[in-house]
């Protein structure tokens, strides 16, 4: 006999997600030289952006730990494909230790990207560790000021149990439950106007438990996104993740929307 109806669902979603994970990840390795160096600006070539028009705010893409730019190659495509002329994929230095000075050095990133283009603000996608480095920056430097919206991709902001297999590495602990920093964004934050926009997935094996990836904080603005169907590598890249966050960052009711966390009805690939 097979196995029972109702637990045949889950199973398949599952090694669906696995396999995707398996072809994700040997794609991300192909295309990982490509992201090694850091991506020239305006100021390395002696050009200005175009400030010009109307336009939306720049986008700072920030990838996780272990990784770099690379992993924003079809997002940056997509953006840039639907109007976004200001797009820029960032990579933090690997002998960076602290998510406190990664999101300092995000801090000139957001500054210098103002500068060249002419606006006010901007927003960031971060990807896992990138999104717990674009929340420190927004919530506790003072970066709500320059940021209008965060959107988040499986980023363990209570924290992941996983963390504790890689604990020697200093910002791995950080991302442990319980952390001085994870405590510390749990401050409040009654000043804070950035709205935040958080895709987790039930079937990322690297966020435990899942709902780690959802922001619950009473002084933010925030909406989580739940995402059937993928694991954690798959999120960046996935193109109805890819397409939803489109719509996040095209979304323009943020001032309108009161504190708090809110769930969507999600994004399903399955």
């Amino acid at each position: 006999m097979g196995a029972p109806p109702h637990r045949l669902g889950p199973l398949s979603a599952l090694v669906r997600a696995q396999v995707l994970e398996v072809l994700v990840l040997t794609g991300h390795l192909l295309l990982y030289p490509t992201g090694i160096r850091p991506e020239p600006t305006p100021a390395d070539t002696g050009h200005r952006l175009p400030t010009h028009g109307r336009t939306a705010p720049p986008v700072l893409l920030l990838h996780g730990f272990i990784d770099n730019r690379s992993v924003f190659a079809l997002l940056r495509r997509s953006l840039r494909h639907h109007g976004w002329r200001h797009v820029r994929a960032l990579n933090y230095s690997p002998l960076t230790h602290d998510i406190r000075r990664a999101a300092d050095q995000l801090a000139h990133h957001v500054t210098e990207t103002c500068r060249l283009t002419g606006h006010d603000r901007v927003d960031i996608v971060g990807h896992s560790l990138g999104g717990l480095i674009a929340r420190y920056y927004v919530q506790r430097l003072g970066g709500h000021r320059r940021v209008r919206t965060v959107v988040t991709l499986g980023t363990p902001h209570a924290g992941t149990r996983t963390a504790s297999l890689l604990a020697a590495h200093p910002i791995v602990r950080q991302m442990r439950p319980g952390s001085d920093l994870i405590r510390e964004l749990a401050l409040p934050a009654p000043d804070c106007t950035t709205r935040f926009t958080a895709f987790w997935s039930e079937l990322d094996e690297l966020m435990i438990p899942a709902g780690t990836a959802r922001i619950d904080h009473p002084d933010l603005r925030v909406r989580n996104v739940p995402v059937r169907g993928v694991g954690h590598l798959a999120l960046p890249v996935h193109p109805a993740v890819v397409d939803a966050v489109r719509r996040a960052l095209a979304d323009t009711e943020s001032g309108q929307e009161s504190t708090g966390s809110r769930e969507s009805d999600g994004v399903s690939v399955a």
